[in-house]
């Protein structure tokens, strides 16, 4: 590994160039990659790609990588999934705008799903409002997915990966996605005991921790799906 990091700094050196294939940035994670992001103070990030998809309120982890790659091609694989473990296509795909490249709706179009965002080509001069309205419903029913990456950053440490091993990496990002479940399985049982008891009124108190930590940490970098 020390050997591929010295031929890759002399390479960079040599071509006076900032980037190479598969750059390691980390003698004790070489798996991670930066990956640029273009944000205003954040340019470059270091960690997983993962594709996440939310039907119904569950989650799941359709894909995961640590090369920066266009995520645009994660969506046809994540429908397939959808397929495998429903049976059916799903009657839309909200995605953000990455995702609405002419395959993925040429993809879409063949099978009947119905693929968020604006329409190729030129606006229409007079807006349809039933367009604007299906519109304006997408965006808010993809929050959801927007809302289930903060609960995961927030409460379960999915943006503080402090795991060394890329495969103990993959696996607590899975826990991760497991502990939405788990969240969402016990909110749901928790309504369903007062709905049966008539109960109306309950007071949590959420107790939180905090702890100083000097080993490398890097954040995951979400793609957000949601399949309705």
């Amino acid at each position: 590994m020390i050997q591929e990091l010295y031929r890759q700094q002399k390479l960079m050196f040599q071509t006076k160039t900032h980037r190479v294939d598969d750059r390691i940035v980390s003698i004790s994670q070489p798996h991670v990659r930066p990956i640029v992001r273009g944000k205003p103070h954040t340019n470059v990030e270091f960690g997983a790609k993962l594709s996440l998809s939310l039907v119904d309120g569950w989650a799941f982890l359709d894909n995961l990588k640590w090369d920066a790659y266009h995520e645009a091609g994660d969506l046809p694989a994540s429908v397939e999934r959808y397929v495998s473990r429903n049976g059916v296509y799903p009657e839309a795909v909200l995605a953000d705008k990455i995702y609405l490249t002419r395959e993925n709706r040429r993809y879409c179009k063949e099978r009947g799903i119905r693929l968020s965002g604006p329409k190729l080509g030129r606006p229409p001069k007079k807006e349809d409002k039933e367009q604007k309205q299906i519109a304006y419903q997408d965006a808010s029913e993809r929050n959801a997915i927007e809302g289930k990456f903060g609960e995961a950053k927030r409460t379960y440490g999915l943006g503080l990966i402090q795991a060394r091993l890329q495969q103990t990496s993959e696996s607590v990002i899975s826990l991760q996605v497991l502990n939405l479940n788990l969240s969402k399985a016990l909110r749901e049982l928790l309504f369903l005991f007062f709905h049966v008891y008539g109960l109306s009124t309950i007071r949590i108190e959420k107790i939180t921790y905090s702890h100083l930590d000097k080993t490398l940490s890097y954040s995951v970098t979400p793609i957000y799906l949601y399949f309705r």
